[in-house]
């Protein structure tokens, strides 16, 4: 079954992810699967695990309780997102498959531009010099999946200092722009959705 794919541009976190929670509650067996690419204004968010001892100086920047998995993280212009919102189920994924999936998507789509990332089976998401630049959040409702990946590409990443990201008081956060790469968040988003697609459809 072909994958429906949504360039979105930028759009709210709440609207978007009630979108994607409406999406997923309306879905039925034969519903194709799709991928949301986008970018958020400033926000914090909270996943159902998320401890608000993490957020230490949010100022003006809202804080959204999300019901993703993971902890606290930041998004912002500038970090392209991409939302994977598929039957896990009909794929026969496991919820471990799908984040392996994305993990090695962004690695994948990184190594397009030299930029050699790993992933760590302590934390999920993805590294560069033991700094993250891709984080995965996931949601299961329905044997469906929602929510999905972040990577930071060309963003101010000031906003990140203000929380412990992904509840990791030491951990820092790098991006493309930082490693030499110039690139748009279209033209990244196309190596990524394109490795996601391919795992899906294997």
């Amino acid at each position: 079954m072909p994958i429906t794919i949504r360039n979105l541009g930028i759009q709210p976190y709440e609207s978007t992810w009630q979108d994607m929670q409406r999406f997923t509650q309306n879905r039925e067996a034969e519903t194709a699967d799709e991928i949301w690419i986008t970018e958020h204004p400033p926000v914090y968010t909270l996943g159902l695990n998320g401890k608000r001892e993490h957020l230490l100086n949010t100022g003006a920047i809202p804080v959204i309780n999300s019901d993703r998995g993971g902890q606290v993280t930041y998004h912002g212009p500038g970090q392209l997102i991409i939302y994977t919102l598929v039957d896990i189920k009909r794929l026969n994924f496991g919820v471990r498959q799908l984040v392996t999936t994305l993990e090695q998507a962004m690695i994948f789509a990184l190594a397009q531009h030299g930029i050699i990332a790993v992933a760590r089976a302590d934390a999920p998401g993805v590294y560069v010099d033991n700094k993250k630049i891709g984080s995965i959040g996931l949601r299961i409702k329905r044997n469906c999946s929602y929510h999905g990946l972040s990577i930071n590409n060309h963003m101010d990443l000031r906003p990140f200092d203000h929380i412990n990201t992904c509840g990791y008081s030491e951990l820092e956060v790098t991006q493309l722009a930082d490693l030499g790469v110039t690139v748009s968040n279209a033209e990244l988003a196309i190596p990524v959705t394109q490795a996601i697609i391919t795992a899906l459809q294997q």
